[in-house]
């Protein structure tokens, strides 16, 4: 579970690491709170940054119950990959919004994946009982 632990860690640095991103963007863009538009760059980096916590709500869960079923290894490698498809999302994104499909699916697809194996873990693990 150490590996779960530390992608949970990660995840949740990289979400404050974005979130910073946006403070500077605001500075940088004289985007004023509570101001949520203005320049174009400041408005991808925020739909970056709330993307990235709409998708973490999903991801922690789905380790955590992904790992009680199967390898945590394996559940923490899915996990380092949706990191991975953050930081493409991120760089893709705020370069150009059309080019954000590789890293959302590097994103989306290990938790569609993990909440799959918790479904089956559940069904032929749970049906052990």
């Amino acid at each position: 579970m150490m590996w779960i632990d530390l992608v949970a860690v990660l995840a949740l640095l990289q979400v404050i690491f974005f979130s910073m991103l946006v403070g500077s963007a605001r500075t940088k863009y004289g985007v004023h709170a509570p101001a949520m538009s203005g320049h174009p760059q400041f408005e991808r980096m925020y739909r970056v940054h709330m993307n990235t916590v709409e998708l973490l709500v999903l991801l922690l869960p789905a380790m955590y119950l992904a790992a009680r079923y199967w390898s945590p290894s394996l559940v923490a490698i899915g996990g380092a990959v949706y990191l991975l498809g953050r930081l493409v999302y991120w760089r893709s994104y705020t370069k150009d919004p059309a080019s954000r499909a590789v890293g959302f699916g590097l994103s989306i697809f290990p938790v569609l994946a993990m909440l799959g194996a918790v479904l089956v873990g559940i069904v032929v693990k749970g049906s052990a009982y």
